[in-house]
């Protein structure tokens, strides 16, 4: 029985790269392998993809009664919604360990590097599989976004060294120019629809019970937000509403100043305070040296929500 390789809910490139580049390598090993995604492909993925010639995977929202390789997450909430009545069979993840169970054995890579595909790279080193030209240069790039061109506190040796590695293969000679063209195109944010940008990359969490969704736009320059800022504002409000959430962040990331502006609807600001030792002005804090959300605002984030909890 083939199994599907799929990455999150609203995925990033490293979601999307890292499903085909596993699917690959799985069907190169004797593992009937179908990459899939779990939703619309950003601006910035599809740039890749068209870099490097390859066709998004297929949209696949429901895996009932499928064996399923899960990428870049283990927890529930950015999981198929009908995980439970499929057959995880393995996990390739840089993240924190989530909420996901499984029935049976699998398969775990896991390990705190700064992207999914760098992991992904470690499989293909580990299997002696060749990296074909196209695949490692959608590899190469899911690793300058996650880490953000090696600027994120995420970034380990191991992804530098793995760029450097995928960029040879792929025939990119400076690996980092391509890395800004990648974020130029992530900051074209005119005529996007504000829900769009919203939920371009967007991650909800269980913190104690306690449902919290973070958003985060990376740009070379926040000034492309001035005009249409409250409408930011007003929109992850009702995301809150419609989504029964305690709370909805929006991290607007400026990797030239590497730093963040952080928008926030919450049912109680005084956890924000908490969590970074700031006092939110107008439902808005500067977060300065802030570029992951994985490492820097979800980790105190949910230490604040547990203080909470257990007074």
């Amino acid at each position: 029985m083939a199994m599907y390789v799929v990455g999150h809910k609203i995925p990033d490139s490293d979601s999307i790269c890292g499903a085909l580049a596993l699917s690959y390598l799985k069907n190169q090993i004797g593992e009937e392998a179908i990459p899939a995604r779990l939703g619309d492909i950003s601006p910035e993925t599809q740039f890749i993809l068209d870099r490097f010639g390859f066709e998004a995977p297929e949209l696949k929202m429901s895996y009932a009664g499928e064996n399923v390789y899960i990428v870049d997450h283990t927890e529930k909430t950015q999981a198929p919604d009908d995980i439970d009545e499929a057959t995880v069979v393995g996990v390739v993840d840089h993240h924190k360990l989530g909420d996901l169970t499984t029935s049976t054995p699998l398969e775990c890579w896991i390990r705190p590097v700064g992207c999914s595909n760098t992991i992904i790279k470690m499989m293909y080193d580990f299997y002696n599989v060749e990296i074909p030209k196209e695949y490692a240069g959608i590899m190469m790039c899911a690793i300058l976004s996650d880490t953000v061109i090696f600027k994120s506190p995420t970034c380990t040796t191991a992804d530098i060294k793995c760029v450097e590695a995928l960029a040879e293969i792929a025939g990119i000679e400076d690996f980092k120019a391509l890395g800004m063209e990648m974020f130029k195109v992530k900051s074209a944010v005119q005529g996007t629809p504000v829900r769009d940008l919203v939920k371009r990359d967007f991650k909800d969490f269980d913190m104690h019970g306690n449902l919290v969704g973070i958003g985060q736009l990376e740009v070379i320059d926040l000034s492309v937000f001035d005009e249409i800022k409250a409408e930011l504002e007003a929109d992850i409000a009702k995301l809150k509403e419609e989504g029964n959430r305690h709370t909805v962040l929006l991290l607007l990331t400026d990797i030239m100043k590497e730093g963040s502006e952080m928008l926030i609807a919450s049912d109680d600001e005084s956890i924000i305070e908490k969590a970074y030792n700031v006092t939110p002005e107008n439902s808005k804090v500067w977060l300065d040296g802030v570029l992951s959300r994985k490492k820097q605002v979800v980790p105190p984030l949910q230490d604040s929500f547990s203080l909470i909890t257990a007074a």
